[in-house]
């Protein structure tokens, strides 16, 4: 089974988990490492014959174009992440939409040449509270979310009850959710970031074999400063540094490990779109 590979391409400080200590407007003071760990992904990649969609943040495409028409060029999708990565649970309508038609025309002067028709939300922030997002995507002519995890627990994201599987949110709309699958009536993410860089690789690996035996594909992300251990540390609460430090250094090992057992492709053909 063909599972999907996305990737939020974004820089290590662009992260939620250190907007404590590094404000937007100090984002252009920071070291940018994206170019290299996004080369070295893609050098993975290549070396695998895997493909992966890549949620752009408009940030990034205007400092560094080159880099998302090298993405282009070397056969994966190209998807919109915001401008800002705002969250959508801390914005207006208005102001996630403006950020959104910011994101998409910058991505597009970049110069690819596909069409950008995936959404994903900055910390996976479509949950009950905030589908009056959905409209805004459809009118910006998205034709599917990745932004719902079907999930509880998290105190930032989740929908409990959302389907495990694809389904359509709105008329117009898909919905892909962030894998997960149900463990004795619970249901546990197996879908990466930091849930990879967390579990040991042996159990991401079987509950993707679950979930695929099941006749479900895995939805599985990274960001490329994932795979940048050597990127700057900063000083922030225990919980959050560990949420962004633990297991940088093992993450490079562990992705070998997971293209070489399952196969993975891009949202919008395992979508079928």
């Amino acid at each position: 089974m063909v599972n999907a590979l996305s990737i939020d391409l974004e820089d290590w400080f662009c992260a939620y988990n250190l907007s404590s200590v590094i404000r937007k407007v100090q984002w252009d003071e920071c070291e940018l490492r994206v170019v290299e760990s996004t080369t070295r992904l893609l050098d993975l990649l290549d070396r695998h014959k895997a493909r992966a969609t890549f949620f752009v943040l408009g940030w990034i495409a205007e400092r560094v174009p080159a880099l998302i028409r090298e993405i282009e060029a070397r056969n994966h999708e190209i998807a919109v992440h915001g401008y800002n990565h705002l969250l959508l649970t801390q914005v207006a309508p208005g102001e996630f939409e403006h950020d959104l038609h910011r994101a998409l025309e910058t991505i597009r002067r970049s110069g690819i040449q596909q069409q950008v028709v995936g959404f994903r939300a900055p910390s996976f922030t479509i949950v009950e509270k905030t589908m009056w997002a959905l409209e805004i995507l459809e009118r910006n002519h998205i034709k599917y979310d990745s932004s719902v995890f079907p999930i509880g627990f998290h105190p930032d994201y989740g929908i409990a009850d959302a389907p495990l599987r694809p389904y359509k949110i709105t008329e117009q709309l898909y919905e892909v959710p962030l894998g997960c699958v149900e463990i004795l009536g619970r249901r546990v993410p197996c879908s990466g970031g930091g849930y990879f860089r967390f579990y040991p690789y042996w159990l991401t690996k079987r509950m993707i074999m679950l979930s695929n035996a099941r006749g479900a594909s895995v939805v599985f992300y990274l960001h490329p400063w994932e795979l940048d251990p050597g990127q700057p540390r900063m000083k922030i609460p225990l919980t959050k540094s560990i949420r962004h430090y633990y297991g940088l250094a093992k993450t490079g090992k562990k992705l070998e490990k997971l293209l070489n057992d399952f196969q993975f492709s891009t949202i919008k053909e395992v979508l079928g779109l």
